[in-house]
């Protein structure tokens, strides 16, 4: 036996990526790292290539027995990670040896844990990427989600290089999350004071929140129209659907959809917002094209080291 072998896979662990990209006309959505900051910092611990795929871990309980030696890093919500029992720092490397257990126990912030390996694990690619797509069933291990005793191999690694993200850009999540929005074409289809109602209104995350979308509760939003023919739908957009609660849509995202958008989520935002939880208040932010660019690239130029 090889790899790493799930003990106890826990209640929803993947095996995730940076996604897929070209495959929209076919009704092929993207998926991928949810909380791409996390994941790009765990690939960077590791001196791995940044599309390379990782473990998100979405609830505490996975247990992990190493058949071959290798150096992980873990980084992402902040839990209580064990190696043979003994409790680890998050958001550093780890030397793993034949025999070792690793588990991942309670969470206390956040709701997504990446965890990878040096080179990644050794997966066939679908449609040019590792991750998995529940609602197209490929992906990962057999396009679901992983199960007790599923074996994740990879390449032994003998070598080890201490390395921890600096403490000054490890995330803090709170209870509280501002959003910036780029406005929408459609925007024009929104009253004026609808659009200032929904920048000034308070938001509260809903349990009805995964990789396709987050719905939220509280005002809602009018608009002046109320189903469009079905168009292309970015990852960010906030859709208003009839009862005017904003949807805000995520990485395994339907391709494409009929409800009037008034605006989108700047990318990097909606990587926070994966690790929101339900019962979290949502504001959101009017942003320029010009700012959100270059917000952007200074997030990109934070991993080109």
């Amino acid at each position: 036996m090889r790899g790493f072998e799930l003990v106890k896979a826990g209640i929803y662990t993947t095996i995730q990526d940076k996604g897929r990209f070209s495959f929209m006309h076919l009704g092929v959505t993207n998926s991928g790292f949810m909380d791409e900051y996390s994941a790009n910092a765990c690939n960077k611990l590791l001196d791995n290539n940044l599309e390379t795929n990782l473990l998100e871990i979405l609830f505490a309980g996975v247990v992990i027995k190493a058949h071959q030696s290798t150096t992980i890093a873990i980084t992402g919500a902040k839990c209580d990670f064990y190696i043979n029992g003994i409790l680890k720092n998050c958001w550093e490397t780890h030397k793993v040896r034949v025999g070792d257990e690793l588990k991942i126990g309670k969470f206390h912030e956040g709701q997504r844990v990446y965890l990878g390996v040096k080179n990644g694990f050794n997966i066939e690619k679908e449609f040019g990427s590792n991750a998995t797509s529940m609602k197209e069933g490929f992906g990962g291990l057999d396009g679901s989600k992983l199960k007790n005793n599923d074996i994740l191999a990879f390449e032994e690694n003998s070598s080890f290089v201490k390395r921890r993200w600096k403490e000054a850009f490890i995330p803090k999540y709170e209870k509280e999350l501002t959003l910036r929005v780029l406005l929408s074409y459609q925007c024009d289809d929104f009253e004026k004071e609808q659009v200032e109602k929904f920048f000034s209104s308070v938001y509260t995350i809903t349990p009805d929140f995964n990789s396709m979308a987050c719905k939220l509760d509280g005002e809602p939003i009018e608009c002046t129209i109320s189903n469009l023919v079905s168009e292309a739908i970015a990852f960010g957009s906030i859709q208003i659907p009839k009862d005017g609660k904003p949807i805000v849509l995520l990485k395994e995202r339907q391709t494409i959809g009929g409800y009037p958008k008034i605006g989108t989520v700047l990318n990097i935002d909606c990587f926070k917002l994966a690790q929101m939880k339900p019962g979290s208040k949502i504001r959101f932010e009017k942003i320029e094209v010009k700012e959100a660019r270059e917000k952007v690239l200074d997030f990109l130029e934070a991993f080109s080291f």
